[in-house]
């Protein structure tokens, strides 16, 4: 595929989403297909039927082909579900000379320090992320490279993972007949479709909920500060209303979209809806007032837990504010007065959030849509990928042909090559596994 393509793939456990994306000649993306089906093999964001969870990504990937005219064969994909934790670490390295100026070597020596962590039998880290350094005892310094110092260290925000929820992934996408080309934590995509660089700037906390997790990620200073996934989502809200109005999960859910809300003030005692009832059986009434009782009872469960962790974060940091308050996206966010329940929950702003940060001014308004944020996200980090990728070849020939010209003592300048993320790692070492599994 052209390196200005991408494709992102996300597998939820309601649906999985393929989205075909292209940087225009204005930086922003074009989305030119899209394709989505059912996920059936995966609870609470984890795989747990590999063959129906191949079967929905290929038939998603069709989709998406159709739909561009385009072949898919690598793809970026999300991680996410009750697996995932996250941790704050600090490390540091002596440097062997305090004379010579910090660069890329050595934060690569700190952060792979990090990685040697002993984490618990089956867990892998997924990303580690700097947060801040000191350089000889000297705090708060955000880009050490360039500063003179004998010991460099770091806080770290640790995100860790199972390694086998993270490798079914990895062979959902082999078998499917695909090209694993990056692994992205889900939170971390959505966050780049819907934020913008001031909300991360002023400290914003981005809650995505989905159908079987909700993601959360904390930015403040353009930073991200921590992350979880609480596994509730959409479908217990469905769940509750199934087993309270005593109906079948189809109709549970078409209630919960069509005529759902989380507040139950809203409705009037006399508004009722009609259910045909099973197999000659008589139709059900229920009323509107019910309905919201059971959908706010469950999304106020979720949202409080969402708040614990965001106050987590706030005693860590000496009560940090969040200038920029909450963000709502995934499918979750279309819940009607979402918005004005979380910020009576939180007492913070809120405002739901549109993947349309990135993407070019006509897409079409279905993309646009909170459902597809974590799709967009993947898009993106797919395309950042890719121009990494070219930027690195490009300088690649450029010192072969410097070497062609020079004589052999003159060449000391290295290709630059940028700092790899851990995800690039992580993909390279799930595909490795995935080759000596066959």
């Amino acid at each position: 595929m052209e390196h200005n393509l991408a494709v992102g793939l996300d597998i939820g456990t309601t649906k999985i989403v393929a989205m075909i994306g292209r940087k225009n000649e204005y930086g922003k993306v074009e989305i030119l297909g899209i394709g989505k089906s059912k996920s059936l093999g995966v609870h609470r964001g984890v795989v747990n039927n590999i063959t129906q969870t191949i079967q929905s990504i290929q038939q998603a990937v069709q989709e998406a082909e159709a739909a561009s005219d385009m072949k898919i064969e690598g793809v970026t994909v999300g991680i996410a579900g009750q697996h995932i934790r996250s941790l704050q670490h600090s490390d540091y390295i002596t440097r062997a000379n305090a004379e010579t100026v910090i660069d890329d070597e050595d934060i690569d020596r700190l952060i792979n320090q990090v990685h040697k962590l002993v984490m618990l039998p089956g867990e892998e880290i997924i990303h580690v992320l700097p947060q801040e350094y000191k350089v000889d005892g000297q705090g708060e310094i955000k880009e050490p490279i360039g500063m003179y110092g004998g010991r460099l260290e770091a806080n770290f925000h640790v995100v860790v993972g199972q390694v086998s929820s993270i490798r079914n992934v990895g062979r959902c996408i082999q078998s499917s007949g695909l090209n694993l080309e990056g692994i992205t934590l889900e939170p971390l995509a959505s966050a780049n479709a819907v934020l913008s660089q001031e909300e991360k700037e002023a400290g914003v906390a981005l809650i995505d909920i989905g159908g079987g997790t909700t993601d959360l990620a904390i930015f403040r200073d353009g930073i991200i500060r921590h992350t979880a996934v609480i596994p509730f989502g959409g479908n217990v809200i469905t769940e509750d209303i199934k087993e309270g109005c005593s109906i079948i999960e189809k109709q549970a859910e078409l209630l919960k979209i069509k005529f759902g809300s989380a507040w139950p003030g809203e409705n009037k005692d006399n508004e009722i809806v009609s259910i045909p009832g099973l197999r000659g059986r008589e139709p059900k009434e229920i009323t509107l007032k019910n309905l919201s009782k059971i959908i706010h009872a469950r999304i106020v469960e979720i949202i409080e837990q969402v708040y614990v962790e965001i106050k987590n974060y706030g005693h860590e940091e000496q009560k940090k504010k969040l200038i920029a308050g909450i963000v709502l996206t995934g499918g979750g966010a279309q819940l009607k007065h979402l918005k004005q329940l979380v910020e009576y929950i939180t007492g913070m702003d809120t405002r739901i959030g549109y993947p349309n940060e990135h993407l070019a001014g006509d897409s079409d308004e279905d993309i646009t849509s909170p459902l597809y944020a974590t799709a967009v996200g993947l898009v993106l980090d797919g395309l950042k990928r890719n121009e990494r990728k070219k930027v690195e070849l490009q300088q690649e020939k450029k010192h072969e042909a410097k070497e062609e010209e020079k004589p052999i003592e003159e060449i000391k300048e290295k290709p630059v090559k940028e700092r790899r993320s851990f995800l690039d790692k992580l993909t390279e070492r799930v595909k490795d596994f995935l080759d000596n599994a066959e």
